[in-house]
């Protein structure tokens, strides 16, 4: 606990353009979380090395992601919006609650096997432990609370385990996370399969958009959105694909799934989704603008990097010692 309230921790990997579904069931609900809690919000850089990257473009993307922070509305003074490869704790920690993390746990990831199937080139360690350096993220800062999807559930459940079996044998250590789960757009579904999760490394471009993509764009990614037989507009399990396009109509106009059914009752497939482009496009509009006023911004990103880091740094540290001095690791001489 920090001022009073409760922590909450979470991040995003600095790979590929963010998408909708990402801002809509994460980003953007996070916005509302800094008044209720302590948020630290990293940009998660050294998960994202399990995956070659090009060296240039990664650290533009990442240092973008910042800014996309911050041009979503997370405010860099109520929050702690940092770069993880800039706090050494990270990894440090890591290491040390490896040491706690049995083989049997990890191979029971299924995010592992799924991975490793899409790069069966490169299986390499840091894929196999990436849940162990997740776990120390949120050790690190104490963290109450973890906004989740269905996806990490799993990351979240072995993360607790370790807290617990470190606290069980040196004493009360680490805060146990629990899960925080978002109200609304936690389940935004690729435009082309509506039975899969909208992901910004879907190798179909038309399953995703993308938080930067103009509006042309958008309007014909939205036409061409997979819909279902029949020409009713109504939720349910048997319509997905018009159900998905229910779904981002309604998040982004802050309108019930009930209220979008009543709006477009005996309207045509078209129409409905020229509709719903025209909403996406009008919810990202003051996004994509002041992202590219922020980009602009150097010497104001560079302040709040350096602020920012060093705030994460020192509540990372804190907990590092805390480890180390229980572990019986030699302290350094003052």
């Amino acid at each position: 606990m920090i001022n009073d309230k409760k922590v909450l921790y979470s991040g995003m990997q600095a790979t590929g353009n963010l998408t909708l579904g990402n801002y809509l069931g994460a980003l953007k609900n996070w916005v509302t979380l800094n008044e209720e809690y302590e948020c630290f919000w990293g940009v998660m850089d050294l998960h994202s090395l399990t995956v070659r990257q090009v060296p240039a473009d990664f650290r533009k993307r990442a240092r973008n992601l910042l800014v996309l922070y911050i041009a979503a509305g997370l405010n860099p003074e109520k929050n702690c919006i940092y770069f993880q490869s800039h706090v050494s704790a990270h990894a440090e920690l890591s290491w040390l609650l490896s040491c706690y993390t049995y083989m049997g746990e990890l191979n029971r990831m299924t995010q592992f096997k799924d991975k490793a199937a899409k790069h069966a080139d490169n299986i390499n360690a840091g894929l196999f432990t990436y849940p162990v350096l997740m776990a120390a993220d949120i050790l690190l800062y104490q963290a109450d609370f973890v906004p989740v999807g269905k996806d990490q559930k799993q990351h979240l459940e072995i993360t607790r385990d370790i807290a617990e079996r470190f606290n069980s044998i040196y004493g009360e250590v680490f805060t146990v996370p629990e899960p925080y789960f978002g109200k609304t757009g936690a389940n935004i579904m690729s435009l082309q399969d509506p039975t899969r999760k909208m992901s910004k490394s879907d190798e179909n471009v038309n399953g995703s958009i993308f938080l930067m993509d103009d509006m042309d764009t958008i309007v014909r990614k939205c036409k061409r959105a997979v819909t279902d037989s029949g020409n009713e507009i109504r939720y349910g399990e048997d319509k997905p694909g018009i159900s998905n396009l229910l779904e981002i109509y309604g998040v982004c106009t802050g309108k019930s799934i009930e209220e979008a059914e009543k709006e477009f009752s005996g309207v045509g497939y078209g129409d409905f989704k020229v509709a719903v482009a025209e909403a996406v496009i009008s919810m990202l509009k003051p996004l994509q603008e002041e992202y590219a006023r922020l980009l602009k911004e150097k010497d104001y990103i560079d302040g709040i990097i350096k602020a920012n880091d060093e705030k994460a740094a020192y509540f990372a540290n804190k907990t590092l010692r805390k480890v180390k001095k229980k572990l019986g690791l030699t302290e350094k001489p003052r």
